[in-house]
């Protein structure tokens, strides 16, 4: 049969030509991992995209941060520094000025006793907050990548890539504006120590709240204390029958000698007034924060890991473990106490 001679189908024909269309493949669809470097073909609509060989992800729509106003920022962070140092200064000195000189009037042992407690406090606060401030809050360990022969699979699990730093960048790593760095299990970022809470100085900075709070309690205590044994004797007010009459008139009776004895108080008063307000306030604020901190601590994230989770405990373990772990208590006591209490926990359930 002759090939040439047959006649083209006609456009009446049941058979259906079915049209194939090709796509070509262009520059959009063509790109590079940073983690591994082996090239990769992926849909041009897809700005996040994860690496099949490494895991590295890589977000085209990443912004980043403008550093232009970081002086500022390291600049405020070191005044924040400078006054709260030249606070505590001034709470310990004053202290020493308005407490001791009575202390030592009522008993040698006993202003030696409160002495000892006092150089004791303020060594403690003092070098926790010098670790906390100006030790590194721990950068991320440097690790291979951007090669193909050197990166294993899966070697870049979930990191992402730094655009600031120019680094690989862990599920745990976060970067700071204001410190100008990646910071390995950041916690958040401190003005008053002028520093981030990670890694590297959040023992300190537990142990630095620990220690403030115990020395802002003693200061409360010492300074209301001598302030009741050198405030002026009030007036004699003699004792009537209660009424709203007799109320008014003892509260208004009871003003005047108050005022009288605060005129007549010395100056070392005013100081033990405001060191009592002064660490009271401070007292309780730092007892929330270092609540809160040993709240994560003990679940076993950080602030920023617990505004990612957004409520998703699945994943970590609460345990009194992690607070050992935490501090580094690995002694056979510590052991046997937190078996003991694990023990009880799962008898109770």
């Amino acid at each position: 049969m002759d090939l040439t001679d047959s006649a083209p189908p006609s456009s009446d024909s049941p058979i259906k030509q079915e049209d194939d269309y090709v796509t070509p493949i262009t520059e959009e669809h063509d790109t590079t991992c940073w983690g591994c470097g082996l090239r990769l073909i992926i849909s041009p609509y897809a700005p996040v995209f994860k690496c099949g060989w490494c895991g590295a992800i890589t977000n085209h729509n990443a912004r980043k941060y403008d550093n232009k106003y970081f002086w500022l920022r390291r600049l405020r962070d070191r005044c924040f520094v400078i006054v709260l140092l030249l606070f505590m200064l001034f709470i310990i000195g004053g202290g020493v000025w308005a407490i001791y000189p009575v202390t030592f009037s009522m008993g040698y042992f006993y202003g030696i006793f409160h002495m000892t407690i006092t150089i004791s406090l303020s060594i403690a606060t003092l070098s926790t907050f010098v670790l906390a401030a100006f030790r590194s809050p721990g950068a991320p360990p440097r690790i291979p990548w951007g090669s193909y022969p050197n990166m294993g699979r899966g070697g870049l699990m979930d990191y992402t890539f730094c655009n600031v730093c120019s680094n690989p960048k862990s599920p745990n790593t976060h970067h700071c504006r204001s410190c100008g760095m990646c910071v390995l299990d950041m916690d958040h970022h401190c003005p008053f120590i002028g520093n981030c809470v990670g890694a590297g100085n959040h023992r300190s900075f537990i142990l630095f709240l620990m220690s403030a709070v115990t020395s802002t309690f003693y200061v409360s205590i010492m300074s209301s204390y001598i302030l009741c044994q050198i405030w002026p004797p009030l007036r004699h007010i003699p004792t009537v029958k209660l009424t709203w009459s007799t109320i008014f008139a003892f509260l208004t009776e009871s003003a005047l000698p108050f005022l009288i004895s605060v005129e007549s108080l010395p100056i070392r008063g005013f100081v033990l007034i405001y060191l009592f307000f002064a660490s009271v306030s401070v007292e309780i604020g730092l007892a929330v924060l270092l609540w809160q901190q040993l709240s994560f601590i003990y679940e076993g994230k950080t602030y920023l890991s617990h505004l990612n989770s957004n409520g998703n405990d699945e994943a970590e373990e609460k345990d009194c473990q992690n607070i050992v772990r935490f501090f580094g208590c690995s002694n056979p006591a510590t052991r046997y106490l937190l078996s003991f209490w694990n023990s009880k926990k799962s008898h109770k359930k």
